[in-house]
C-alpha cells in the first residue's frame, strides 16, 4: 500500500477504536502525571499521531513516503533500519516490531518523559503531514522543510493541550504499527509477521500497489470514514 492509504487507514483504526473500545482501555496503562480521561482534543491529536505511526514498519525502506518525511534524517536513518532489520519487510513487518514500539513509548514517556514524548509526536506529526500529502513531493528542503514546520507547529499546540504523558500515547503507536501490517499483508508480498521466523503470511487482495481502486476509492473512503467516527465520537453521539 502507498503512504497515504497506510496513514488513512491508522487515523481510520484510531477512530473506529475510539468510538468502540472504553476509554479505559484506551488509557491503560495509566501512568503518573497522566489522565485516564480522553478528551475531544486527545481524539483529534490521537488520529494524526497513529496515522503517523502507520508508516513506522516501512522506517526499512530508504525510498518509502517515510524517508524522506525529514529530509536526511530520515533517509540515513531508513539506511541503516534497512541493514539491522534485514531488509524490507522483514523485522519490522512483524508483531514483535509492534510490541516493541508500543512498550518503547510506555517506557519513554515513564522513564525520560516530556522531551521524549514531544519529539516522538514531532516525528510522527511529520510523517502524518508527508504521506497526507499536505507539503510538497520531492526530497529537496521546499518539501521536507513544510514537514517540518508543521509537525513543528502541531507539537507546540500538543504541548499546551495534552498531558504530560499521555496514556493513550502507546496505544495509539501500536496501533497504527499494527494497521500497517493489516495494510501489507493484502498485497501479494505479504509480511513476515511472526519473525524471526521466516513465514511469510498475506491475503493478496491488493494486486498491485498504487492502483485506482486503492487511489481513487480505498483511500478518501478511509478518510471519509475516520471524519465521521470522530465527529460521532467528539459530538457524544457514541458512548463512551
Amino acid at each position: 500500500m502507498l503512504g497515504h492509504s497506510h496513514a488513512t487507514s491508522g487515523g481510520l483504526a484510531w477512530a473506529a477504536a475510539s468510538s468502540a473500545l472504553p476509554m479505559s482501555i484506551l488509557a491503560y496503562p495509566a501512568m503518573h502525571g497522566s489522565t485516564a480521561h480522553i478528551q475531544a482534543r486527545d481524539l483529534i491529536f490521537g488520529t494524526f499521531i497513529t496515522a503517523g505511526a502507520a508508516l513506522l514498519p516501512d522506517i526499512d525502506h530508504p525510498n518509502g513516503t517515510i524517508a524522506h518525511a525529514i529530509g536526511p534524517v530520515t533517509h540515513n536513518l531508513c539506511k541503516v533500519i534497512e541493514k539491522i532489520s534485514g531488509g524490507h519487510r522483514h523485522a519490522t513487518h512483524s508483531f514483535a516490531f509492534v510490541a516493541l514500539v508500543a512498550y518503547g513509548t510506555w517506557a519513554g514517556e515513564h522513564y525520560i518523559g516530556r522531551y521524549f514524548t514531544l519529539g516522538l509526536v514531532f516525528f510522527m506529526l511529520a510523517l502524518a503531514a508527508r504521506s497526507l500529502n499536505l507539503c510538497p513531493p520531492g526530497e529537496g528542503l521546499h518539501a521536507y522543510g513544510p514537514c517540518i514546520l508543521l509537525a513543528g507547529g502541531g507539537t507546540v499546540l500538543m504541548d499546551r493541550w495534552i498531558a504530560s504523558a499521555p496514556s493513550w500515547l502507546p496505544f495509539a503507536i501500536g496501533l497504527g504499527a499494527l494497521t500497517h501490517l493489516a495494510g501489507d499483508c493484502l498485497t501479494d508480498h505479504g509480511c513476515r509477521l511472526f519473525w524471526p521466523f521466516t513465514l511469510r503470511t498475506g491475503i493478496p487482495l491488493i494486486k498491485r500497489t498504487g492502483n485506482k481502486m486503492e487511489t481513487w476509492f480505498l483511500a478518501p473512503a478511509m478518510a471519509v470514514g475516520c471524519a465521521v467516527l470522530l465527529y460521532m465520537k467528539t459530538s457524544g453521539k457514541t458512548p463512551s
